[in-house]
């Protein structure tokens, strides 16, 4: 999927240039592609290098959080919830264990310790597969929790915001916890009414009850505020929650009698690796990116899409992170590409830098979940998996989109 993807941005920005060239007499577009694949490569390996410190700085403290038991502490709170919603799970089956972890490690964005725990959920699950080229109602339904999970803590996106200058690079720690529930919620919800799930078990709907209380009392409370309060006090109860859940974690980890400092430098072991590692991708979608927008072909489209929405009242900001929206589902690396793209176009403290990096953190990749993980135990027949799991990604990227005006508009 990733290799149409970044050929088609090439191929698009070839034609759109060929046209203009020819038929509009615009030979400069050539040296704007051109330079545009050099200026962004550079830019490509000073965001990786201005990521190194912070991304060492943030896997180092999950990895403390990781090892204190944080994930385990996060498995025992919602293991009442998942065993209602997998009810043909045999009690005592291993993969009950291993869903509750990787949901857990999902929610703590330790994507490391999640893919492997999912892969091995999605075997054990396998093996309570009666057809094994169709996918059973209960691997659909862990796909679809894992593409639209909630992130307690989004760190790539605090971790690229700060690289890119963002002033206070957690103030979307809010509006992106809100777009994510709303993609978690709608994902549960349709899949559960397509499988006939039993949604309404005093369990289940005390879960979802707490979760649209808080969500919705958030909601309510900044709504109220004007514009400079809302802000200053999203910022204040942002910063709070997750310092606090810092101290939680070493908290956690000096009662497990593990070394703070030995798993912060493991943990930021990783991180460099992590920051060094992302230089190719950083490069190929970066570069395809800016050469699309050095064409005219971005621009071109979102001024349509503008000229569309004025026409119908609706105020345009929001079209710059469409392409962020349209790609997220297929490529996490395109989406990534387009949301620095956006930032360093806007600036991170835009509207636009704001929101898409609200819409990156409100779902996971839809496709590239699926693929992976129905790959791994070769599942062909996918039935509504895609269906949700898309019903879930459009449900996120309206709820950022919405979140965003209410707390930056």
């Amino acid at each position: 999927m990733l290799d149409r993807i970044w050929t088609a941005f090439f191929l698009v920005a070839f034609v759109a240039a060929v046209f203009q060239s020819l038929v509009l007499g615009q030979t400069g577009v050539w040296a704007d592609m051109v330079t545009a694949t050099f200026d962004l490569s550079k830019t490509a390996f000073e965001i990786a290098l201005g990521l190194t410190g912070v991304m060492c700085l943030w896997l180092g403290i999950m990895k403390i959080g990781e090892r204190g038991g944080a994930v385990e502490l996060l498995a025992r709170l919602f293991a009442p919830l998942l065993r209602r919603l997998f009810p043909s799970i045999p009690a005592g089956h291993p993969a009950t264990g291993s869903i509750v972890m990787n949901m857990a490690a999902n929610m703590l964005g330790l994507d490391n310790a999640a893919t492997p725990l999912g892969l091995k959920a999605m075997g054990e699950l396998q093996e309570l597969n009666p057809e094994p080229d169709t996918a059973t109602n209960d691997q659909i339904l862990f796909l679809v929790l894992n593409t639209s999970a909630v992130t307690v803590i989004p760190v790539a996106i605090f971790t690229y915001r700060a690289t890119l200058g963002a002033a206070d690079p957690t103030d979307v720690f809010l509006p992106l916890l809100i777009a994510t529930t709303c993609s978690t919620l709608t994902g549960l919800v349709v899949t559960g009414a397509v499988q006939r799930l039993k949604l309404w078990d005093p369990v289940i709907l005390a879960y979802i009850g707490g979760l649209l209380a808080l969500v919705g009392g958030l909601v309510a409370y900044f709504s109220q505020l004007d514009r400079e309060t809302m802000q200053r006090q999203s910022s204040l109860l942002s910063n709070f929650t997750i310092f606090t859940v810092i101290i939680l974690f070493m908290v956690l980890a000096l009662r497990k009698r593990v070394s703070l400092y030995e798993s912060f430098i493991d943990g930021a072991k990783e991180g460099f690796g992590v920051a060094v590692g992302i230089i190719p991708y950083l490069v190929a979608m970066l570069v395809a990116i800016g050469v699309l927008r050095a064409s005219g072909t971005l621009d071109l489209l979102l001024d349509a899409v503008r000229w569309a929405a004025t026409g119908m009242g609706l105020d345009t900001r929001w079209v710059d992170g469409l392409p962020t929206a349209l790609v997220r589902p297929l490529s996490g690396s395109g989406a990534r590409g387009m949301m620095i793209e956006t930032m360093k176009t806007h600036g991170a403290d835009s509207f636009a830098g704001r929101l898409v990096s609200v819409i990156q953190g409100s779902t996971e990749t839809t496709f590239y979940v699926l693929a992976v993980y129905f790959g791994s135990v070769g599942v062909r027949k996918t039935r509504h998996a895609v269906g949700c799991g898309l019903a879930a990604d459009l449900a996120g990227i309206l709820g950022a989109i919405a979140v965003t005006y209410l707390f930056f508009g």
